[in-house]
């Protein structure tokens, strides 16, 4: 199950997805034997109390897991490690928020899921997409939202041609007909079509 931690929150913060038990938004909670998996925080958002919408949905989170290091993607962090003793799980090990390294290629398990990471640069230079083909759920970060939106290259390490690059890394790696949700780092999940939300990114970062 992937819940949207942040959602309806008017604070200025990224999304944050707790993933548990054997799939996407429409699955149950718990696989058939009551297993959740692997409790993930995808990203932990700021600005708001994160934790009480965790303890809502379970007892406790086994890893944080950061699309990129932004502080509206990690200003919960130090609050979520402390709660649960977990550590955070990130591209780049330099960065203060980032206690392990997941580098490019690695699976990583959320829920009950496989996930591969992706090292897609030009918003960040740290920033991951994480790819789970067989359950067809692709989490995005600051890479690609809805509607071709993509992300900033105005900031600090952000480059246009490099996020080009990484937009068009995503969509040749996805699987367009079995892609069923898009989860990103701001604004609503994709759940209509997503794939074809990416392709639109791609064309969009080319001309705007």
């Amino acid at each position: 199950m992937i819940h949207n931690l942040a959602a309806g929150v008017e604070a200025f913060t990224s999304n944050a997805f707790l993933v548990s038990g054997p799939g996407g938004v429409e699955s149950p909670v718990r696989g058939d034997d009551g297993d959740t998996g692997r409790r993930v925080l995808v990203d932990t958002g700021s600005n708001f109390d994160v934790l009480p919408p965790i303890r809502d949905r379970v007892d406790g989170v086994d890893a944080v897991v950061l699309t990129h290091t932004h502080r509206d993607h990690v200003g919960n962090v130090e609050a979520v490690c402390d709660a649960f003793g977990v550590e955070t799980w990130g591209f780049d090990t330099g960065q203060p928020s980032v206690d392990n390294e997941i580098p490019d290629g690695a699976t990583v398990e959320l829920g009950l899921g496989s996930y591969e990471a992706l090292h897609t640069p030009g918003h960040k230079n740290d920033h991951l997409c994480l790819y789970d083909e067989d359950a067809g759920v692709l989490f995005a970060g600051d890479l690609i939202f809805q509607n071709g939106g993509f992300g900033r290259t105005d900031l600090e390490e952000g480059d246009r041609d490099t996020l080009i690059r990484s937009i068009d890394r995503v969509r040749d790696r996805v699987d367009g007909e079995r892609l069923r949700e898009l989860h990103v780092g701001h604004g609503p999940s994709v759940l209509d079509a997503p794939f074809d939300h990416v392709e639109l990114a791609g064309r969009a970062a080319r001309t705007r």
